[in-house]
């Protein structure tokens, strides 16, 4: 059976086209949330060092795959918006919300989007927000690209920098995506704690 942590496992059953596809999926369907990106990337990035796969054809196509994810959520949250605006309000919904929301993707939208890629869970509904909220779209794909670059990207020469510096480090490989894992979680906590 697969395992979700099990990055080695999972990468090597469903080779680039799963990964690109599982990262799309994350970054703009709402069943992708449980997808694990960050642990997914990092081991890529990991395997690529040890030449298991090829680094310039998943920097090439991990961005790409992160970018189409978040521009798909961006358009159902875009399809969405105006059915909202039809329904009356009630104890989960009232019309306010989307009011804030527009509000709150006018001022902070383009540093949502571009943040929002390095928390899991976040990544998956910040676009259908943007898009519910009618974020300006060329605001919107402009910082959806930075933002899939620099985590995209990032995540993965990180994991490709460490397999280099730590050839052993694929060896304890689910353990170091698991405390990728929690560590991602992080801000999400922090913003918790901060709240109560």
């Amino acid at each position: 059976m697969l395992h979700l942590f099990d990055p080695v496992a999972l990468i090597t059953a469903v080779g680039y086209a799963g990964v690109l596809g599982m990262l799309f999926a994350e970054t703009g369907l709402f069943f992708g949330f449980f997808f694990p990106g960050d642990s997914l990337l990092f081991a890529a990035g990991i395997l690529a060092a040890s030449g298991a796969l090829s680094l310039p054809v998943l920097i090439a196509g991990v961005p790409l795959a992160a970018a189409l994810g978040n521009a798909v959520g961006y358009w159902f949250g875009a399809w969405l918006g105006p059915r909202l605006f039809t329904k009356e309000d009630s104890f989960f919904f009232n019309k306010k919300y989307i009011a804030r929301s527009h509000e709150f993707y006018e001022t902070y939208g383009p540093r949502a989007v571009v943040l929002a890629r390095f928390v899991p869970v976040v990544r998956t509904f910040v676009p259908v927000v943007a898009g519910v909220a009618q974020m300006n779209y060329a605001r919107f794909t402009a910082y959806n690209i930075v933002g899939s670059v620099l985590w995209g990207a990032g995540v993965l020469l990180l994991g490709y920098y460490l397999g280099h510096a730590f050839p052993i480090v694929e060896r304890y490989l689910l353990p170091v995506s698991l405390i990728i894992v929690i560590v991602s979680f992080v801000p999400i906590a922090r913003q918790y704690l901060a709240r109560r």
